[in-house]
């Protein structure tokens, strides 16, 4: 079962038809809400699973987006970039939609569609992050900081992928 949580691959192709089109405060928006969504996601897993690998990496997921939302949102204010989201922003329907899909299950049916969102949402911020985002950014330290941020997002992926397998399901290599 596929659910969407942040597509922000499409999202960002939707909202901005152009890499001329993003500014950087639209893009430190949508990294801002690519971690929010994924530490409230991480938190439905902690509340919900009573599964021990699927607790342990929703903390660690949710610990290491909260530390890297709050770093972009200081570089942020150090840059006097105010974050702008884009206009037509389809992340929030997007992620409230995941939720509610996510919300009903329990047990193994969570864990799995869990990790299996997890592996989803981390391939699809690495490709925006590489494909959208790198190239429109105009700022310099903004653009250090965002690649240095993308090891931690395979980092993710990588024990998503782990999780995912370790629970019997699809183990998906990327696109």
């Amino acid at each position: 079962m596929r659910f969407l949580l942040v597509p922000v691959a499409a999202a960002l192709l939707a909202a901005a038809p152009s890499h001329a089109a993003l500014d950087d405060p639209t893009i430190v928006a949508i990294f801002d809400a690519a971690n929010t969504y994924d530490i409230e996601t991480s938190q439905l897993a902690l509340k919900t699973s009573h599964t021990k690998a699927v607790r342990d990496l929703a903390q660690q997921f949710s610990q290491d987006h909260s530390a890297v939302r709050q770093q972009g949102r200081d570089l942020a204010k150090k840059l006097g970039v105010t974050p702008t989201p884009p206009k037509a922003n389809p992340l929030a329907p997007d992620h409230e939609k995941a939720m509610k899909a996510l919300k009903p299950l329990s047990g193994a049916a969570f864990d799995r569609a869990y990790a299996a969102e997890e592996v989803r949402y981390h391939q699809q911020v690495i490709d925006a992050i590489n494909g959208t985002l790198l190239p429109a950014i105009k700022n310099e330290e903004l653009r250090a900081f965002v690649e240095k941020i993308g090891p931690a997002f395979q980092g993710h992926l990588e024990a998503a992928k782990h999780l995912q397998a370790d629970l019997g399901g699809e183990s998906h290599t990327g696109a």
